[in-house]
């Protein structure tokens, strides 16, 4: 289910320093693809690079961005620009929660604006250099998603699973929306829940929660499985072709109802464009 059509494939990957971001690369890396791995802090990027080019990746390089800054996400895409003609897959991976509402630098409330806003500027900065696939990591968590424009930020009723939710199904919706505008370029888009997976993004969980997550990750997936998810969706020859879907553990499922609406992905998209910066 992982075996890759072609190699070595130029793959970026954000969120590559732990959880199944690094055991992607990893299994990435033993394919023997040519991997750019992208983080925030140099050190864990150093040492992710290492892990993969001993796993067997033809090349490893690393770019360090803050998916907090959209001024670093900016950045990062001017690099990525400078440095590579072509991107075969490009994978938003890059995620987490936050206990306690707070906003970014730029004015965004974190968990949106690194689940969703990051990725998607990132994405429109160098679409037209991707070749194969885009991928984005989302979460079962879009099911219980909502959209209010008049309050993306959870300025009233926050709380870590609303927000968490809320910027998964972001990441569904505009997977679709942008699955839709590539047709026919012979780019694939397409996300995927890798399972409730075992890793550190949970930290931010509030205090009251810890215990009931120290016993759920009792039954939850190792990062090494989440991570085979992830690889799957990347290099996959049975998901060559397929767009615009949403995957389940590397099974093929349907999306909430929300996440299917048309309308509501095209207003994403444009509400989007216009608080990163972006016209259409």
């Amino acid at each position: 289910m992982t075996d890759a059509p072609q190699l070595p494939q130029l793959i970026v990957l954000t969120g590559a320093t732990a959880g199944i971001g690094l055991e992607g690369s990893l299994q990435l890396g033993a394919q023997g693809h040519h991997l750019v791995l992208v983080g925030r802090n140099p050190a864990k990027l150093e040492s992710a690079a290492a892990r993969a080019r001993a796993a067997g990746a033809s090349q490893v390089d690393t770019l360090v961005a803050d998916h907090e800054s959209l001024d670093s996400i900016r950045a990062l895409a001017a690099e990525l620009r400078a440095a590579y003609a072509d991107i075969d897959v490009l994978v938003n991976n890059a995620g987490t929660v936050y206990d306690k509402r707070a906003l970014t630098g730029d004015g965004f409330e974190r968990t949106f604006a690194v689940n969703h806003l990051s990725g998607f500027l990132l994405t429109e900065l160098v679409k037209d250099l991707v070749r194969k696939r885009i991928v984005f990591t989302a979460s079962t968590g879009h099911y219980s998603g909502t959209l209010d424009f008049n309050d993306l930020g959870f300025e009233q009723g926050y709380s870590v699973m609303k927000s968490y939710s809320r910027s998964k199904l972001a990441n569904v919706l505009y997977a679709r929306s942008l699955a839709a505008e590539l047709e026919g370029a012979g780019v694939t888009v397409n996300s995927l829940h890798p399972g409730a997976v075992a890793t550190d993004i949970w930290s931010g969980a509030p205090w009251y929660a810890r215990p009931v997550l120290k016993v759920a990750k009792l039954f939850m997936v190792t990062p090494e499985k989440g991570g085979t998810h992830l690889t799957h969706l990347i290099t996959g020859s049975d998901v060559e072709g397929r767009t615009g879907e949403y995957y389940d553990q590397s099974k093929l499922k349907t999306a909430s109802d929300l996440a299917l609406d048309d309308d509501l992905a095209a207003r994403l998209h444009e509400v989007s464009a216009d608080l990163v910066g972006l016209t259409k």
